[in-house]
């Protein structure tokens, strides 16, 4: 490989995972932030994914090797006004669903990138319209789990497919990670993810 620095990614989510890797960055380290997010309700959705971003990028880069490029994100759904987490419980997760149904919404995202003293934050938006849902379509969603550990109680690139009947913006930034937007700030750290790409396909 190039003499690319060692890139961690902040966050244990398997789809963020998933889309660096579909960047053309396979070699990483994954070391979740692990300390408690300091929450301002008082900012605006955009603000408040970027604030959480850079709180995850500080805390895994007092720990991290010198020089390591740190990748932290941060997604929230908001619903005019109302930033919507992750459900704690099903019928958070019901209550969530049934505000989301028939209306569109915006996702957030916010990105973190961070080597040593320099940090780059941004953020992706993009707005999801969802289908009316009927009660027993949400009950059986939420039965599968899927929900959960989802910000808005949805996964588009799961199940809950079956709800958006569009998306303008980003896709991958509803998936939890804005790909387009990260491939740019990280080319300013010295990662450019088509060349590493280039270079594995070169090699195998």
């Amino acid at each position: 490989m190039s003499n690319q620095p060692k890139i961690i990614l902040a966050s244990q989510s398997p789809r963020r995972r998933e889309l660096l890797s579909r960047m053309g960055i396979t070699h990483f380290d994954v070391l979740p932030a692990q300390g408690e997010e300091h929450i301002d309700h008082s900012l605006p959705a955009g603000l408040l994914v970027e604030a959480l971003a850079r709180q995850k990028a500080a805390e895994i880069a007092a720990c991290a090797p010198p020089d390591a490029v740190i990748i932290a994100a941060d997604t929230v759904v908001a619903l005019d006004n109302e930033i919507l987490g992750k459900p704690h419980t099903a019928q958070e997760a019901a209550e969530m669903l049934q505000k989301l149904s028939g209306r569109q919404h915006t996702v957030y995202t916010g990105v973190a990138v961070r080597q040593n003293d320099t940090e780059l934050v941004e953020r992706e938006a993009a707005q999801v319209h969802f289908r009316p849902l009927s009660p027993q379509e949400i009950r059986a969603y939420i039965a599968t789990g899927e929900p959960m550990d989802k910000a808005g109680a949805y996964g588009v690139q799961g199940y809950g497919c079956l709800f958006v009947e569009g998306i303008v913006g980003d896709y991958y930034n509803v998936m939890g990670l804005p790909v387009c937007r990260l491939g740019r700030m990280l080319r300013q750290f010295g990662v450019d993810p088509l060349a590493l790409a280039a270079e594995q396909e070169a090699q195998a």
